[in-house]
């Protein structure tokens, strides 16, 4: 069938994407933090198809900090 390979595109609430980008972000390798390119990747991956910018939105609703200035305050943990 010529829509075979489509994936199945669910519809999430805001309020579960957050959880999933702060569960990602929480369990992220240290010193190699996720982009919000790369959190919107994970997630399309997962069926949930959101912009990279929608991502930023809601990582900021959730007080967490991009990932140039989490690898930067690892490196002043250090």
């Amino acid at each position: 069938a010529p829509f075979a390979k489509r994936r199945r595109i669910v519809a999430v609430s805001s309020v579960a994407i957050r959880a999933r980008i702060r569960k990602l972000i929480a369990d992220e390798e240290p010193g190699k933090p996720l982009s919000d390119a790369q959190l919107a990747e994970i997630l399309a991956r997962e069926g949930v198809k959101v912009a990279r910018r929608t991502v930023a939105k809601y990582r900021e609703s959730l007080g967490l900090a991009s990932s140039s200035e989490r690898r930067q305050a690892l490196a002043r943990a250090f």
